[in-house]
């Protein structure tokens, strides 16, 4: 009797213990937490690709005198044509701005040909690296340079640009983590229909988000780790959509086994027994996954590799034990007002997922047909996604720079308005001069800043910013100025461009053989997890087929952004194979038990078809929030992927991966024990597979 009270008394404590232990795990992480935005960095550097000329140029351009350039262009301009006061006006601005600023050298004005623009650029070193500075600079410009009386005045340039970008950037921290949590918390209450059990894990992905932000701020001051706008935001999404789907999948295996198991303690430990090998193993793909990306070459997709696995590793240790003590601390009233009582049965109700699995069971190979012929079919639309998304589209509402550009772009037809900066050695620099000056599609090339054995030239294209002219006039200078770096914001975009192709080429093997290894290891088998890796490759192509369907046509986006097939891919892969896992553990569950493999697909999709399906909505929902964001890459970025979520959750995952399950029998687990032992009961029933008892 006294071993048994001795006994209960630790497992009452182990709970609080775990509860103290977050305490203190939170006040150690909590001085870097906060932190995290101070070493957010947005520069072109932090996103280019680590190995090409653009990402060189901007190093050199760190080295030289003065540091890096901030290079602006202020433009005048008045529809019927620019007045004597105007030019007046521009000239003692411009003035204004030279006496408050250290400037690279003094600005010369740039009249348009139709006498309605007239542009300054302007270039200044005095922020150097720093991007707080750089802001400030642009705006004391833009504070200065004011237009009146029907003269608008817009700064633009690669600064003015970088800056809009920040503050888009910098705004979305507070929007999105509380879109997400939102969001997340009216989905848990639909799902749970209890005014307090949502609170749980809600409150739990809160702090796995706030835990996630400390670790990554360790990792950018022991390693390095790249820290962007886009990944922390991605790292928040994903703390709460993976974190929100472990929890679903957690509470409704507890709730089933707080019917059977009298004390919570007991019922959470055997629900942490029965699905803790699904979620380990499917935090395990997702982020093998996203640790794929160290492979990148491209450094925003190198840098989101860390975060997001610092995202999902954290998520899936705060759900497997904070969010197990505090249930186990609260007990069963915390399901209140549908308490599971201990010895009680739930309402036998047909449920969809019984209907799924009805049609699945008694057509399995035409529901797999279907569905793939669906899936092909959609993802032809992958042909119809837009171009490359130039700069000036980047934003879903017009920033000022973005103005500027527009209005260089229809006022100086005959040539760039943005330098390609070209980085020679200085024993080479009048050579390399000429040979530019020489170039075709070179307007104009002048000699900058030297130091470090290193001279900077500026080259003005004659043709507009990121056109296919000026992308030809970068090429044949970096064929012809060899030993050179040529780089500027339109040759970042075409590395950013070409650097996303070769990382697929890298990346995407990697992402299916770590996703396949884990699959083989926690299946036991080789033909369910080349099932379930061909599954979410379908519904990736699916989910880009549906985004060239609507990007161009319905909403009206001017392009695509080059690192959007990459991430999607990684993403979709890592987290449906979640769904997957989930549906095939349990369904290995019931066949270890004896159940015949055909039946054991169906009572798999009954008993995790409804969690499946809240997490697969959570998922896509959390993923949803960055369509209202103001960046284009992130609006594509999300649409894609909630789109794919919901296809594997909905159609993949119900429908093909069971009736495939459900067609193949024992051979699903080919080549293991399962794939060679007879079910128990005998033979296997060549009839029709009926439904389970529990879902007529």
């Amino acid at each position: 009797m006294g071993a048994a009270r001795t006994t209960i008394r630790g497992r009452r404590a182990v709970p609080w213990l775990v509860l103290g232990l977050w305490v203190a795990v939170l006040a150690l992480t909590s001085p870097f937490a906060s932190k995290l935005a101070d070493v957010q960095r947005d520069r072109a550097v932090d996103y280019l690709p680590a190995s090409a000329d653009s990402t060189q140029v901007a190093k050199i351009q760190d080295q030289l005198p003065g540091g890096e350039t901030t290079q602006m262009v202020v433009v005048y301009h008045r529809d019927g044509g620019l007045t004597a006061a105007d030019r007046a006006t521009a000239a003692d601005q411009i003035g204004e701005i030279a006496s408050a600023h250290p400037l690279t050298a003094k600005p010369q004005g740039v009249p348009s040909k139709d006498g309605t623009t007239l542009m300054y650029p302007v270039a200044s070193t005095e922020p150097g690296t720093d991007e707080k500075k750089r802001d400030q600079l642009v705006n004391d410009v833009r504070d200065i340079a004011q237009g009146e009386n029907g003269l608008s005045v817009d700064v633009g340039g690669e600064g003015a640009l970088a800056t809009d970008a920040s503050e888009v950037y910098n705004s979305l921290d507070g929007p999105l983590l509380y879109t997400t949590a939102a969001v997340v918390a009216l989905l848990l209450i639909l799902i749970y229909r209890s005014p307090f059990l949502w609170l749980v894990p809600l409150a739990v992905a809160g702090i796995a988000d706030y835990l996630s932000m400390g670790v990554a701020y360790g990792l950018n001051q022991g390693f390095g780790t790249s820290v962007s706008g886009q990944s922390s935001g991605i790292m928040t999404i994903l703390v709460f959509g993976a974190g929100t789907d472990y929890a679903l999948l957690l509470v409704s295996r507890y709730r089933e086994e707080l019917r059977r198991i009298e004390r919570p303690y007991d019922a959470m430990v055997a629900a942490l027994k029965g699905c803790g090998p699904a979620v380990l193993a499917s935090s395990g793909t997702v982020a093998a996954g996203l640790f794929c990306l160290l492979a990148a070459d491209l450094n925003s997709s190198r840098g989101m590799g860390p975060l997001g696995t610092v995202g999902i590793l954290c998520a899936l240790a705060a759900m497997m034990t904070l969010l197990p003590a505090i249930l186990v601390l609260l007990g069963r009233r915390v399901f209140w007002p549908l308490v599971p009582r201990y010895g009680s049965t739930p309402k036998v109700r047909r449920s969809l997922f019984a209907a799924m699995g009805s049609s699945a069971g008694r057509r399995p190979l035409t529901v797999l047909a279907g569905g793939a012929v669906l899936l092909g079919a959609l993802s032809l639309g992958a042909l119809n996604l837009p171009g490359s998304l130039k700069q000036e589209d980047s934003f879903t509402s017009k920033p000022e720079a973005v103005a500027a550009m527009e209005t260089l772009g229809k006022a100086y037809p005959e040539r760039g308005t943005q330098p390609i900066s070209v980085i020679a050695p200085t024993d080479r620099a009048d050579a390399a001069l000429a040979e530019a000056r020489d170039t075709p599609g070179v307007d104009s090339a002048t000699r900058g800043r030297s130091g470090d054995g290193w001279t900077e030239l500026s080259v003005i294209a004659s043709s507009a910013p990121q056109s296919a002219g000026e992308t030809a006039t970068i090429k044949e200078l970096r064929d012809r100025l060899d030993g050179s770096y040529v780089g500027g914001p339109s040759a970042e975009q075409l590395d950013l461009k070409d650097t996303n192709a070769r990382d697929r080429l890298v990346v995407v093997p990697l992402v299916l053989a770590s996703v396949l290894l884990i699959l083989i290891a926690l299946l036991r088998s080789i033909v369910a997890p080349l099932i379930l890796v061909a599954a979410v490759v379908a519904v990736w192509g699916a989910a880009l087929g549906i985004g060239g369907l609507v990007f161009g046509p319905l909403f009206g986006f001017e392009g695509t952004d080059p690192g959007l097939g990459l991430l999607s891919f990684v993403f979709l892969v890592a987290l449906g194979v979640d769904y997957g896992i989930f549906l095939m553990h349990r369904m290995r569950e019931e066949s270890l038990k004896g159940t015949e493999p055909a039946q054991a697909a169906l009572m798999a999709l009954r008993t995790t078809g409804g969690v499946i399906a809240s997490a697969g909505l959570v998922l896509a929902a959390t993923f949803a929030v960055l369509t209202s964001m103001p960046m284009l890459q992130l609006v594509e970025l999300g649409f894609v992927i909630a789109v794919g979520v919901l296809l594997d959750t909905f159609l993949v995952r119900t429908y093909l991966v069971t009736s495939a399950s459900v067609a193949l029998r024992r051979k699903v687990w080919w080549p293991g024990a399962l794939s060679k032992e007879p079910a128990a009961g005998g033979e296997e029933s060549p009839e029709p597979v009926a439904e389970p008892a529990g879902m007529r």
